[in-house]
């Protein structure tokens, strides 16, 4: 079972008010023993109530003194640096629930806008439109064209260093095939037909045959 968020309010209640106080200050003080024991930083913690003479001091008064007197030695500009008070800290909520909220808003009108997106091409008429809709519905649907731009352009950087790999790789292989392919042997001079070459002729024979083979190799 989730426990119920604290409405963060002044409780009118008395009693309700009194037993809060008590509950708070005991986890607060704890919060400030955890934080000196674990971290070893000085820590001290004095709250004053309407319902006590005397003020809550932790861990003790000459402790307390000891902290005090080092912050007010601390120049002015560091004791401030770091400080906040409720108003502040009330302010800097507020400031964080707003973005929180014009972030849901901005959501909320995203989702509205496709919605109309996708009921205009399946053929709805744009007349019920304002002015205001007009302009969001214009603007989703540039945000929605740069995507499929960017998503074309991602493809085709991708299919185009595909090809060229494949295209290096076959070159190589190609190289590399025709670097061990071996030389064939010279063919015999033929002696049987009545012709005779000489050594000039069958060089030149044997060259012109290498030469022919290779170019079908390549």
């Amino acid at each position: 079972m989730t426990r119920e968020k604290v409405k963060l309010c002044y409780i009118a209640n008395d009693s309700a008010r009194k037993t809060t106080f008590k509950k708070r200050k005991k986890g607060l003080l704890k919060k400030v023993s955890e934080i000196n024991t674990l971290c070893g930083t000085d820590t001290c913690a004095i709250i004053y109530n309407p319902y006590d003479n005397q003020p809550d001091v932790w861990p003790s008064n000459h402790e307390v003194e000891r902290i005090v007197s080092k912050f007010k030695r601390t120049p002015e500009m560091n004791q401030s640096k770091k400080t906040e008070n409720q108003n502040s800290f009330l302010s800097r909520r507020i400031m964080k629930s707003n973005e929180h909220l014009q972030k849901l808003r901005n959501d909320n009108r995203e989702k509205e806008m496709t919605e109309v997106m996708f009921q205009t091409l399946a053929g709805k008429s744009l007349h019920p439109l304002g002015l205001m809709e007009l302009n969001d519905l214009g603007s989703m649907i540039e945000q929605q064209l740069k995507e499929i731009d960017k998503i074309q352009s991602d493809t085709n950087s991708r299919m185009d260093m595909v090809t060229g790999s494949s295209s290096s790789s076959s070159l190589a292989a190609a190289a590399a095939a025709a670097l061990v392919t071996p030389t064939p042997p010279l063919p015999p001079p033929p002696t049987d037909h009545g012709v005779m070459m000489n050594d000039g002729d069958t060089y030149q024979a044997a060259a012109a045959l290498m030469e022919l083979m290779n170019h079908k190799l390549l």
